[in-house]
């Protein structure tokens, strides 16, 4: 988990989203690179004679300059701390400018609430961490939650947070009753334990819906992150617009997420 890609944007959330990345990489060791994006096609006018579609290029110029203003300022900020960094600029719409920039990312760092935090686990990205709403996450995390159904995308989550595992003083296995799949959870407290990670599973008596039943668990063990697989491909509407995973993308106070397809 040594190279960080962080989405840069002027939204409220940004501070706490850097200060996030800033503190991973300090604990890894890692690289954050910041992305700044200006998407040209939403600045395509269609022409009213009928004519087509054509590049308001003033308007163009003008958001490339502000950005590039904008990721001047970012690498000031940057070399004040201590941690290496590079400003990456993009000029495409922000899934597709993400994907490309995360081909040799280990971690693509968000804000929870981020719109395109869903679409985003499904395009292909390296696992992707959701900073906390309006506070920044501390490393090493006391406590850490593992979702565990014994899919594929649980297994693919928990394969990629183990650099974080490996330094957090607790790690908590939930399952939820029923919920089991292929892969027994032993066998992910297993594959931990060749890491050096102590975990410990927990089986969550099911009252009500799965996703009600797990938030319950997370808050029982009172873990600052939680780790989970992100559902796709034939289950995207699934994915998109409900289910476990839409649940705690939605939950205003939740932790911090660490999800993978």
């Amino acid at each position: 988990m040594r190279s960080i890609l962080v989405y840069a944007d002027r939204s409220e959330e940004m501070e706490n989203r850097l200060q996030t990345a800033l503190g991973l990489a300090r604990a890894v060791e890692g690289h954050v690179s910041l992305l700044v994006d200006t998407p040209v096609a939403n600045f395509l006018a269609m022409d009213a004679m009928g004519g087509g579609g054509y590049l308001a290029a003033e308007a163009v110029r003008e958001a490339v300059s502000r950005d590039d203003a904008y990721a001047d300022e970012l690498a000031e900020q940057m070399r004040r701390e201590d941690v290496p960094f590079d400003v990456l600029r993009g000029e495409e719409d922000p899934i597709d400018a993400l994907v490309e920039a995360s081909r040799l990312a280990d971690l693509v760092v968000l804000s929870h609430g981020a719109e395109l935090a869903s679409e985003l686990a499904v395009a292909g990205t390296p696992p992707i961490l959701l900073a906390p709403r309006g506070r920044v996450l501390q490393f090493p995390i006391d406590c850490v939650a593992v979702a565990w159904d014994g899919s594929d995308e649980a297994a693919a989550a928990l394969r990629g947070s183990v650099p974080l595992l490996k330094q957090a003083g607790e790690v908590h296995v939930l399952v939820v009753e029923d919920k089991s799949g292929v892969l027994p959870p032993l066998d992910a407290v297993t594959y931990l334990s060749r890491h050096g990670v102590k975990a410990e599973v927990q089986t969550i008596a099911r009252v009500g819906s799965v996703e009600e039943s797990l938030a319950a668990g997370v808050a029982r063990v009172r873990a600052s992150l939680l780790v989970m697989g992100a559902f796709g491909h034939s289950r995207l509407r699934e994915f998109l617009m409900g289910g476990v995973t839409r649940y705690f993308l939605e939950l205003e106070d939740g932790p911090a997420l660490l999800f993978a397809h």
